[in-house]
């Protein structure tokens, strides 16, 4: 299926940083999943663990915070990336095992799989380091993910 990646390409996880726009390489299981209840059908849910998402619903990207790379409550001091979004980037959010066990301070955060928003030429935008693709190909997908199951990103 066709899917975009970050617009700083791909990288070894070992040389991964936050904010560097890439997308890192290896094989990361499927934690859970995150659904916006407004614009994703509850029958769509997959087998993994997931919940509902709202508006106070962010996650830490910042380095010195002890919630690095974990799901936070808006409003929240510390730098971090909001979920509830006007694009539909984050309607679906699968939680990537990247630099979760635990998080290291400043190998990336948010590495997740997710759809992908499309650029003023039509085409879909490069992401900040995730996986993304169609939402029509993720309606299909979601479905049918299980627990156990892994995302290899192989580079190309």
């Amino acid at each position: 299926m066709a899917c975009v990646i970050g617009k700083g390409g791909f990288l070894p996880a070992d040389r991964k940083r936050e904010g560097d726009g890439a997308t890192p390489l290896g094989t990361w299981g499927l934690r859970g999943v995150l659904l916006r209840r407004d614009r994703v059908a509850g029958e769509l849910a997959p087998a993994l663990p997931w919940r509902w998402i709202g508006e106070t619903d962010g996650w830490s990207d910042d380095p010195a915070d002890a919630a690095y790379n974990r799901p936070v409550t808006l409003p929240y001091g510390p730098s971090h990336e909001r979920l509830w979004r006007e694009d539909q980037a984050y309607d679906v959010i699968v939680v990537l095992a990247h630099n979760d066990a635990p998080p290291v301070p400043g190998a990336g955060s948010a590495i997740f799989f997710h759809q992908w928003v499309p650029g003023e030429d039509g085409l879909p935008k490069p992401t900040e380091g995730c996986v993304a693709i169609a939402p029509e190909t993720m309606r299909v997908l979601l479905p049918l993910l299980k627990p156990g199951m892994a995302m290899e990103i192989a580079g190309g």
